[in-house]
Order: C-alpha cells, then structure tokens, then sequence
C-alpha cells in the first residue's frame, strides 16, 4: 500500500494468519486501449468529471483517511480524478493556490506519508484504475488506482498472462509498483519492477510547471533515469503517476501475447500450523533456524525452487499459534516432491506435531484445511491469499510495521529474543507477530543498480507488524513493535544494517523510526537502508524532476545537495 504517497506495498498485505500483525479515462498519452478489460473489474465508467471534495461534504471523512486509522488528515479539499488531465489540472490547481500536495492511490501506507498535517491539497486516483493492452507501447497498461486483485484478474482473464506484484487484493498500484513491489511469484518472476517498460506521470520543472510525461526503459529515452527512479525509488518523491506500462524484457511479437509472464496453471498451496502450547523454545528456535538456512541456501536464481514461496508467520502466543503458509508452482512432474522436501527442511528437529490451520490473527490469514497440500488454480488460489483477511478489512484497525532483509539465518539468540518477546512480553496482543517470506531466486538474478530496488542479494524477509482498535492500547503496541526490532538488531544499533547477514529494509514497509536516533543507533541512515548505493542516482533524478520538492512526506528522496 504503499508507495504512491500512500500505497502499497507491496506485498505488503498479507495472506497467512498465525499471527502476526504483519505479517498494497479518457486518451492517454501514447495509445489507448486495443481490448477491452473484463466487464468490471479495473474499469472507470466513461469519463467522469474531476471533483473536488471540501469539508462540507458528506464523504469527506471517507477520503482524508486510508487504511491505517493512525492517520487522518484535514486538507482543505480531496481532487477525485478519473484519467491523466484530470490529474494534471488538480495539481496545477495546488500550485497555484500554493497549497501543499499529497497523492493517494490504494490508501495502504502504512506511514502518515499521505494523510500527514501539513497535507493541504490530496489527489486521489483510485479512480484512475483501468487495466487495457496499450498498443502504442506494445506494452500493458495499468492505472495507478487500480488495484492488484483487479490487476490480476484482467491480465489473467483476458490474455492468460500476469505481473509478480503483491498479495493483498486491495493494495493500490501506484505505491506498491514504485518501491519496487514483491509478491508469491517472485522467486520464479523477479519484482514486478522487473518487468516495468514505462511509467506516465504528472512532474513539476524548476519554474513551477506541471507537465504530463511518459519515460521508458528504452537506452535512448532522455527520461530513462525517471523510469529507472520508479523501479523501486518509492511513492511520493518524483511526480504523480498516473499509468505504468508493463512488458517483459525480451518480448517479442506486435500484439500482446507473451508480453508479460504466464502464472503457473495451478499451484500447490500447503498451510501448517502450530498451537503454542504444543510449542518450547527449542522448537521455535529450530523453525525460524530451519526456515532462514534453507532460503540462504537456495536464494540464487535457476534453481528447482524457483516457483516455491512461503511465509512463516510467527504470532504472539495470544494469537494462538504459528502458521508455515506454502505455494509451489504445481507445473513440474515433481512439484509435490519439491513441497515436500522444503516442508521437511524446514520443520526438521521440530517435535510438535503440525496441527490444522489457525484462524486468522493478524496481517496474515492462512488457508484452512490445507494439510496436506491441495492443488488450486492459481487464480483461485490469488484470490483466496489476498482476501481472506479479517483485519485487512478492519475498518477501525491501526497499525505499525518494520522490516528487514536477511542474507543469512537470524542467529540462535536472535531467534530466542523473538521467543522471549511474542511468549513473554504481556504487552502483545493477539495481532501481534513477526513474519518470515521467501525471496530470493530469480530477484537475486538482477543486478542492484538495474533498477532503483537495490536489494538483490538477499534470501528473505521479515516484517514485524502489530495492530489496534482501542486508543489506549496504542502506546504498549508501539512499545512492543519498537523494542522487539531494536533488541533482534541490537549488535548494529537496533536496525538491519547492510552487513554479511542483513541488507537494510523495505521501502514498501516505510518506517518513520528509521530516522529516528531514539530508536536507529547506528551511523546508517534510513535512506541507505532502504536505498543502499542506488540513493545519491535517486537523488540527482530528483533534483531534475522534482527541482521545487513539490512531491514530499517525511522520508522523501531528498534533492541532490540536501
């Protein structure tokens, strides 16, 4: 939900549950559609009128919040735009009013990059969220308000074809595509950045001047570098994006077959669960040590693991019990075989029995009954992932995250740290948890300054995450979530810094701590931890394409020389 000022992340919403509180028009510009998207799913009725919403109006308080309840702003107007003018003419508007701007597209961040005080003008373009075969580009397009599920299923019911973007249904594109989103095909088809031709977007110049653009990847675009920038340089830095344009590198052909990946025609989808009271400190400990040895092992792409992705969604014992959440591309003779050797992997030394699946109890929900495996089509298993979700759909939840990449396993006494916390802390709750996810394989076969998402080395992910709907819990929700993560990092300042074993965190799971000295001790800054080496060429893009640092929030790319 992130990145578009405010959307996601990418994968960033979950599917698993144990746990965890973790674990989102009218003529465009070069080309229109060639094939109509499926009757209702990712269309805009006609060409809608831009409306601006004021605090007199009935849906206002519908439109200043989004996903997070943490963050509500009270801006002084909301823009609803339908297609690429609409949204140029509302931030024109903004300028010449001199009113501060802030772009939503799915609502997920899970930061007050968005909905933030001085917010005073927000454009939102969930509106703009058609899914269509552009043939000027040779490429397909994808509003920046369209949401994944709606992603999905155009590109997979129309063309049989994809994009290995995140889980969660309701994640917007334009935040979860420009931090480089992730998703349960990544090991097999890399981050869907990877398979990102252009970006269109809104940018203001040096003498206050917004213009409509289009950059590419091709080697002789003079924008490249802004294409370059939303392959993983987040939301809300560069411009408003309206559209992105998706063809694989390397496709052939003049119409839109083979453009971009084929999903795996079914999949095997396993779930595991464990009861905590089934569960002690070794059996824990060996789990999380099973699971990180075996994706550092396997984290090089071209391997026969490829199609496999997994969480483990380690909830606080008040949640009830830890959930091994499993997807194998069912394609190859010995997919069943595959799974069951990563199972055994992972569980070995393991003493307590897995028993059914749990309810749900976090960011994650994990499928029920799914012991053993059960074969699905993979669309249908999309979207029993990406919506089986109770607290996704919460609309009274607040929330708080932070990330991490691992190169190698989380040692034995980061692995007790984690027990210690989600067994002993009285200050968890049921929706509290740590989740670890699978990355690596054909990720890693990119190479970091490829694209603007520099972690290419990496064997997994963790994310903590917790939630609340009651305001006087937040303060102890905040206090678990924060002095968890500090004491897992504790040997590098409380944060993941790069290292043989960490690799910094996810910009699609923004952090404002991260600039924090109370809670980031270490002399590695937030922006290098989410952008590594790829920063200072991010900000040179955006001292080009954003000179006046009209497109901002707190943890912003900062123009070169500030």
């Amino acid at each position: 939900m992130r990145r578009h000022p405010g959307t996601g992340m990418a994968g960033r919403r979950g599917f698993l549950t144990a746990s965890a509180g973790v674990g989102a028009a009218a003529l465009l510009p070069g080309g229109t559609a060639a094939a109509a998207p499926v009757a209702g799913r990712g269309t805009t009725a006609g060409a809608l009128p831009r409306e601006v919403v004021t605090p007199e109006d009935r849906r206002y308080g519908e439109l200043v919040r989004g996903w997070n309840q943490r963050w509500v702003a009270s801006p002084g107007a909301v823009h609803l735009v339908h297609t690429p003018r609409q949204a140029l003419a509302a931030v024109r508007d903004a300028l010449r009013s001199g009113r501060r701007l802030s772009v939503r597209s799915g609502g997920h961040c899970y930061e007050d990059f968005v909905f933030h005080p001085a917010a005073e003008t927000v454009v939102d373009v969930s509106g703009m969220n058609r899914v269509y075969y552009d043939p000027g580009h040779r490429a397909f397009a994808v509003e920046a308000g369209a949401r994944l599920l709606d992603v999905y299923e155009t590109l997979y019911l129309n063309w049989g074809l994809t994009v290995p973007a995140g889980i969660c249904f309701s994640v917007g594109a334009g935040g979860h595509v420009s931090g480089g989103g992730w998703g349960m095909l990544c090991r097999r088809d890399g981050l869907v950045v990877d398979h990102l031709y252009g970006v269109e977007l809104v940018v203001v110049d040096a003498g206050g001047e917004a213009r409509l653009v289009t950059a590419t990847r091709e080697a002789d675009d003079p924008r490249r570098e802004l294409w370059w920038a939303h392959t993983g340089g987040g939301g809300g830095n560069f411009g408003l994006v309206t559209r992105f344009l998706f063809r694989s590198p390397g496709a052939v052909g003049t119409g839109p077959d083979g453009l971009l990946p084929a999903p795996p025609r079914d999949v095997l989808l396993s779930s595991l669960s464990w009861p905590w009271e089934a569960l002690d400190r070794d059996d824990f400990t060996a789990l999380v040590g099973n699971y990180g040895r075996w994706h550092a092992e396997h984290r090089a792409p071209g391997g026969p693991y490829d199609g496999l992705c997994s969480y483990l969604v380690l909830g606080h014992r008040a949640g009830g019990s830890i959930t091994l959440t499993t997807q194998a591309d069912a394609t190859p003779a010995d997919a069943g075989a595959r799974l069951e050797a990563f199972l055994a992997a992972v569980t070995r030394g393991v003493r307590a029995r897995p028993a059914g699946a749990a309810g749900p109890a976090g960011k994650m929900v994990a499928p029920a009954g799914f012991a053993p495996a059960r074969r699905i089509p993979w669309l249908r298993a999309t979207r029993l992932l990406g919506t089986t979700n109770a607290l996704v759909n919460d609309p009274t939840q607040c929330s708080d995250f932070k990330s991490a990449y691992l190169r190698k396993p989380f040692s034995t006494t980061q692995a007790e740290i984690m027990y210690h916390r989600l067994t002993q802390d009285a200050r968890g709750n049921p929706a509290a948890g740590i989740t670890l996810s699978s990355f690596g394989g054909q990720v890693n076969a990119v190479a970091p300054g490829a694209t603007a998402s520099v972690h290419r080395d990496s064997a997994f992910k963790a994310l903590w995450g917790i939630f609340w709907s009651d305001p006087a819990r937040e303060a102890d929700s905040l206090a678990w979530i924060r002095e968890s993560y500090r004491d897992v990092f504790a040997g590098t300042g409380g944060v993941p810094v790069p290292s043989a074993a960490t690799d910094g965190c996810y910009v699609n799971y923004p952090d404002a701590d991260l600039g924090d000295p109370r809670w980031n001790t270490s002399p590695v800054p937030w922006h290098q931890l989410y952008y590594g080496s790829n920063y200072p060429r991010l900000q040179r893009v955006k001292r080009d394409w954003d000179p006046g640092d009209v497109f901002r929030h707190r943890q912003s790319v900062r123009p070169e020389g500030r």
